[in-house]
Order: C-alpha cells, then sequence, then structure tokens
C-alpha cells in the first residue's frame, strides 16, 4: 500500500483585535486575498483573514469594553488557534510627559477600576488573578523595534497599560495616576484581551496609539482625530507581523 505524502502543515495565523472597525479597517485595507470570517456574535463584531505584509492575518472588531473584547477573544483563539495576539488602535494617555500621536507598546495590563484592597490585594489586581497580566517578552521586543521602524518620529514608549469600562476625564485621571503611577495609557478593552490570552496560553502584546490625553495640562495638544492615531497602529502592527 502507497501513501500520499502529507502536505505541510500551515503555520497558524496572527489575530489583531481592534475595538471600533474606525481602529480596525487601516489593517483590513492593507489585507490581500482577504475573506469575511463568519462569527457567531450579533453585535459590531467583525472579523476578516488575508494576508497582510505576507503573513496570514484574522483582523478582528471586538466590539468597545472589556467583556466585548474578551468574549471576541476568547472565541477567535479557541477557533482560530493565532500564533499571536495583538491588540490595536487607540488609546488615552495618562502619564503627564505621553503625548498624543505617541505609540504604547503594552508590557503590563491591569483593570483601572479594580479594587480589592481591602483585602490585601494590589491596586487593579482581580482576586485569584496575577498582580498585572504581562506582554510575551519576545513579541514585546520585536513590537518596540517595529514601532520604531514603523512611526518615524512619533514618540514610542514601552510599560503599563490600564482598562476599564469608564471614559477617562480629568476628575479620573488624576486619582488614577496616584494609584498607578507607572502607567502609561488607559483604554476599554486590552487588560481583558490579556487575561483572555493569559488564560488560554497565547502570546499577546498591545500597540495602540494615543488619541487623547486624559487631563492635559493647559499648554498641551489634547487630541488627535481617531483615524490618524489607527494609522500609526496600523502601520506598526504591520512592521511587527513581518517578524512573526
Amino acid at each position: 500500500m502507497t501513501s500520499e505524502p502529507l502536505a505541510p502543515a500551515q503555520p497558524a495565523p496572527v489575530l489583531v483585535l481592534a475595538a471600533m472597525a474606525e481602529e480596525s479597517s487601516p489593517l483590513v485595507a492593507r489585507l490581500t486575498e482577504v475573506q469575511e470570517v463568519a462569527v457567531p456574535f450579533t453585535g459590531s463584531q467583525r472579523a476578516w483573514r488575508g494576508s497582510l505584509a505576507g503573513v496570514d492575518t484574522v483582523v478582528m472588531t471586538t466590539g468597545i469594553g472589556i467583556a466585548a473584547a474578551a468574549a471576541a477573544a476568547t472565541w477567535a483563539i479557541l477557533t482560530l488557534a493565532p500564533r499571536a495576539v495583538i491588540s490595536a488602535g487607540s488609546a488615552g494617555g495618562l502619564a503627564a510627559d505621553v503625548e498624543v500621536g505617541t505609540l504604547i507598546i503594552g508590557a503590563q495590563f491591569s483593570y483601572s477600576l479594580a479594587d480589592a484592597t481591602a483585602f490585601g490585594y494590589a491596586p487593579g489586581q482581580v482576586p485569584g488573578g496575577p498582580v498585572q497580566f504581562e506582554a510575551d517578552a519576545d513579541l514585546r521586543e520585536r513590537a518596540e523595534a517595529a514601532a520604531r521602524a514603523a512611526v518615524g518620529t512619533h514618540p514610542v514608549r514601552t510599560g503599563l497599560m490600564l482598562s476599564g469600562d469608564a471614559f477617562v476625564t480629568a476628575p479620573l485621571a488624576d486619582p488614577m495616576r496616584e494609584r498607578f503611577p507607572g502607567a502609561l495609557s488607559a483604554d476599554m478593552e486590552t487588560t481583558g484581551i490579556a487575561q483572555a490570552c493569559a488564560a488560554l496560553g497565547t502570546p499577546f502584546v498591545a500597540v495602540r496609539a494615543v488619541s487623547d490625553l486624559c487631563g492635559p495640562a493647559a499648554d498641551q495638544q489634547f487630541h488627535l482625530e481617531l483615524d490618524l492615531v489607527a494609522e500609526l497602529s496600523a502601520r506598526a502592527v504591520s512592521e511587527l507581523v513581518l517578524t512573526l
């Protein structure tokens, strides 16, 4: 009896998650041989699979908020078994010295509104979970190099990103800075995705550009249009995918 040689296994795709269509659209526009992926959601979640800079990639719009992002990430990881997950799009600048247009590479992730400190937990730590969720070290280093290569003169920062189901306005920003003095940015999805990836053993990093400042100083530009920062993030993500 003879047998046919096995076809080489196809590499797993890279999964890129963005909250809104405005954030995912510059990535979808870069895909070639693109096909929409059927998703089991009834809201704004949509996904597309194609070649991003020659790399098999799925771009998914998750919907806004921690629960929506975590649900989308969990489904996509279990369904697609990606080799890496990247959170893309925009964020609010929290650190006093962060400017709009800064590209933030997430190294650690925490929940901005979680507070079980009365029971001995750290600020942002959910009981039973780690003090902070961590980006994959190799993926983070690749993301840093890719970002610097992709965005020219725009600053790149690496550090703690916060997520919570509240838009961080000036009254919320100062107490948040006191609780998390090293935090660079705030958004409404990234930590939920980081937790899903940690639970499922999937390498994760975040590459988000600052669109607004949370409580800016009087002399700071505090806002950039979403399409501009989404493009910055997309450029860095495209450069990163080339290395995976």
